[in-house]
């Protein structure tokens, strides 16, 4: 369990807008309320996102990042960094783990927060390949190209150091082993959630899917019954 980890900043690399805020968004809150700092990197731009054919997808895109930065105050969060990446033909190649390299010296996290790269057969919603591409090119920033002062030496001509990250936390996993209760803070997440107000076809359903899966992921934990919370798969990365 890991309700309050000992870290200053953090980083969640995501895929999509609104990718955070299904993942991870109660735990964004708790660290936010403990004074933590949280940065966000969206990955790519959404374009591919909603359902509205008549929208054209470099305004669909806008609206994404507008959605975004207004879900992410409602839990504490004010820098996002938006790379642009076409939306669902990312994939883990070198320049990804360039830029991302480069968000990473930016930030200077503690702890990063990202998808798992490895696709879960009981949840294969959560398993987009985007989602797969941006934890693999996660993993590999963080260990080794952004503490690697020889990597991608460019950063070094913008100025930015290397950076060592401790430790990550994956989201959509099969094998979760840390868990945050998010109790307190749900209707945040919630309200977060409704931000991307362009993705939902039927939000009266939202409240219901989101307290169910918070009420499972507690039970998994061993919370007491009422409880909700978010669970990841920790790895060690120091």
């Amino acid at each position: 369990m890991a309700d309050a980890p000992k870290i200053e900043r953090a980083l969640v690399i995501t895929a999509h807008p609104d990718d955070v805020d299904f993942g991870a968004a109660g735990t964004v809150a708790t660290w936010t309320d403990a004074g933590v700092d949280v940065a966000y990197c969206i990955v790519t731009d959404g374009d591919a996102g909603g359902h509205d054919r008549t929208v054209a997808r470099t305004a669909m895109a806008e609206t994404r990042r507008v959605e975004q930065t207004t879900a992410a105050k409602h839990v504490g969060v004010t820098t996002l960094h938006f790379l642009g990446y076409p939306d669902g033909r990312l994939e883990s190649m070198l320049d990804l783990r360039r830029d991302l390299s480069r968000v990473i010296r930016q930030v200077q996290p503690d702890l990063v927060v990202c998808p798992s790269p490895e696709r879960n057969y009981q949840r294969i919603y959560a398993s987009h390949p985007d989602h797969l591409a941006a934890g693999e090119a996660s993993l590999c920033a963080v260990y080794p190209d952004a503490r690697n002062p020889f990597a991608h030496t460019e950063l070094l001509d913008e100025g930015l150091e290397p950076w060592s990250v401790p430790e990550v936390w994956m989201m959509a996993t099969s094998s979760p082993d840390v868990y945050v209760d998010i109790t307190d803070v749900i209707d945040r997440k919630l309200d977060a959630l409704h931000s991307h107000v362009s993705q939902h076809q039927q939000p009266e359903m939202l409240d219901e899917m989101i307290r169910g899966w918070g009420a499972m992921i507690a039970e998994l934990a061993g919370y007491e019954n009422g409880r909700y919370a978010e669970g990841f798969q920790r790895v060690a990365t120091s």
